[in-house]
């Protein structure tokens, strides 16, 4: 028996999502310091304006998922396992060590930058649910006939599939998908993650990242792409750099780790996102997210879990 914990991509944004952090000298620590690497204060990147951008979107996302993981193991727990889907990778690698909040929160900057600045508008992401990816292929691959600026970005679940692309593209879909019963929903993330119209911009962000300091990971890293065990940082610095133009492969990341003995997920701030798509899976297992559970709840699960393994 092991546990997890598991970080949001785009679209689990929410207004105030760092001014509502826990009022501690841990956090107010970390906001601070966030504040003087950046040269601008954080808290205004999560009001309504500021989270139409890409850059506050990833950056706010990134510090809440530090921070959410920096509580817990300053009660003196750690995970067997962290993952993260798309931005909440980086998270992930920063809590495993691999990278130090410093040299991460400015690669995310980087990183929401040159996503931004290659796609300003007319492109985003849309989830279909109640489908299947073998469907979601066959009205994408029709599309794409006319229409090359459309791809399928994540596997969630089963039955739900996430396309990316321009806006006029992902229309093209969602209507053929609707005219089959499925519902379409459109994404708050402003750009194509996930799909080739941005490998020039992962290519220019694995150049930067080449330069900074790396450490092995010291909790076992689990690839939100390829749902691999990646266990050397050159594999986990080469997931990170590149995830913005690979597709997504959720479901698998999670089923993974249900097969290496998971029996206990943790998501970290802000939402609960990941929580439900675990549910299926982890249906004999317990899943927990930091929005809406007292700290002290999510320790008491981390040392029961620790307890079972001791006792397998």
């Amino acid at each position: 028996m092991s546990s997890i914990w598991v970080y949001p991509g785009q679209g689990a944004q929410k207004v105030n999502m760092l001014r509502d952090l826990p009022q501690t000298t841990l956090v107010q620590h970390y906001l601070e310091q966030a504040t003087n690497i950046l040269k601008q204060d954080v808290l205004l990147l999560d009001q309504p304006e500021a989270l139409k951008s890409t850059y506050a979107v990833q950056l706010c996302l990134f510090i809440s998922g530090v921070i959410s993981s920096s509580l817990m193991s300053e009660q003196g727990v750690k995970p067997d396992y962290v993952a993260g889907l798309s931005i909440g990778a980086w998270a992930a690698a920063t809590v495993a060590g691999v990278l130090s909040f410093e040299d991460g929160l400015k690669l995310v900057a980087l990183r929401g930058r040159l996503m931004q600045q290659a796609y300003p508008s007319g492109y985003g992401m849309t989830a279909l649910m109640g489908t299947t990816q073998s469907d979601v292929e066959i009205w994408v691959n029709q599309v794409y006939q006319q229409n090359q600026d459309i791809f399928i970005a994540n596997l969630n679940t089963a039955n739900q599939i996430v396309i990316s692309g321009s806006n006029q593209a992902m229309k093209q879909v969602a209507e053929k998908a609707q005219e089959n019963g499925v519902l379409a929903k459109r994404l708050e993330v402003s750009v194509p993650s996930h799909c080739s119209l941005l490998d020039v911009q992962a290519k220019q962000l694995a150049e930067h990242i080449k330069g900074v300091a790396q450490q092995q990971p010291n909790i076992r890293y689990l690839s939100g792409t390829s749902a691999r065990l990646l266990v050397k940082k050159e594999q986990v610095i080469e997931d990170i750099s590149f995830n913005m133009c690979r597709m997504i492969d959720w479901e698998s990341t999670v089923q993974s780790a249900w097969e290496r003995g998971v029996r206990l997920q943790i998501e970290s701030l802000p939402g609960t996102v990941l929580t439900g798509l675990a549910r299926q899976t982890f249906k004999e297992g317990t899943v927990l997210s930091f929005q809406g559970t007292r700290l002290h709840s999510l320790i008491g699960a981390m040392h029961k879990e620790s307890a079972r393994s001791l006792n397998a």
